[in-house]
């Protein structure tokens, strides 16, 4: 029997077990660390969590076990855990996703062994409305971050010749993600369209480094354009997120420098950053996510991409 530990979080109180658990075996890092990294980086990761759906990534017996996706929010949940009902995919019924808006309910999930946070690119009260776009730039060996890097630049000179900005993220696993903040009326059926049209554009100016179709046979030694992902039955990994490898690694935002000095230096290390070196980039840096959540900018037309 699991000993059960009341803490007292933003007024709530919170039972959580096992805290000595080893949830990483290769660092010792355990469900306690877990907790306090949550915690400690919670200022700047709740406003990406807040009023989204999430999907957890759970997994009792560490990162080495068996997972599940947890797209229900468990039924046991507290009543002061927040919930939104959006349609199920091709159906006529509703999933009620657990919506993490407060540091009680993110120490609630964290207790449920939910290693990774995955969110939808939409809000849950207007979940066919993306606020943002997202190209998951992912590596298919032995190509690496490095290429990534590469990639994400180009993608980043074609994004700004059209009037956008974009923000780059590590995934925390082995690939870069880039953000395109939008906040302003938009589609899912728009993005994906406007994405996999520029995915297409880039696969063919660069043949030999991207690929933008899925089959794992044309990956080899390239990186895919996961355009994909804008979706609204999709989600993505939220920034601050750890993730389940053997080593508490975290989905980091970072600066075009640090991405042209991977690419520089060719140096996958450059943009690698586990708990303890994340919550000091937000101690020294704040949020270099926070335009994500603000800026407004408009999708152009997909016509603007040419052919």
């Amino acid at each position: 029997m699991s000993v059960k530990t009341e803490l007292e979080v933003a007024g709530r109180k919170v039972l959580v077990s096992r805290l000595d658990k080893v949830f990483y075996p290769e660092t010792g890092f355990t469900k306690g660390d877990l907790i306090n990294y949550y915690v400690r980086i919670s200022p700047v990761l709740l406003p990406h969590l807040k009023d989204r759906a999430l999907t957890l990534k759970r997994y009792p017996n560490g990162v080495g076990g068996e997972f599940f996706y947890e797209k229900k929010c468990p039924s046991h949940r507290p009543d002061w855990v927040m919930t939104r009902a959006i349609r199920r995919e091709s159906k006529d019924d509703f999933i009620d996703f657990c919506v993490i808006n407060d540091l009680p309910s993110l120490v609630w999930t964290s207790n449920l062994a939910d290693v990774e946070l995955h969110t939808s690119l939409a809000l849950a009260r207007k979940p066919e409305r993306p606020t943002m776009m997202v190209f998951d730039l992912d590596p298919g060996p032995p190509a690496d971050i490095v290429a990534c890097s590469q990639v994400g630049i180009w993608l980043r000179d074609l994004l700004t010749s059209v009037g956008l900005q974009c923000f780059p993220k590590t995934s925390g696993s082995k690939g870069l993600q880039i953000y395109v903040p939008l906040n302003t009326a938009s589609t899912f059926d728009a993005t994906k369209a406007f994405a996999h049209t520029l995915a297409q554009k880039m696969e063919r100016e660069h043949p030999e480094e991207i690929v933008s179709r899925m089959l794992k046979k044309l990956r080899t030694g390239k990186v895919l354009i996961d355009w994909s992902q804008n979706d609204d039955h999709k989600t993505t990994v939220c920034v601050y997120s750890l993730r389940a490898k053997d080593h508490p690694t975290v989905s980091t935002p970072v600066t075009w420098d640090e991405v042209q000095a991977c690419l520089d230096k060719k140096d996958p290390e450059v943009l690698s950053f586990e708990s303890d070196e994340v919550i000091k980039r937000m101690d020294e840096r704040g949020d270099l996510f926070a335009p994500v959540l603000t800026l407004k900018q408009k999708l152009p037309k997909v016509e603007v991409l040419g052919t």
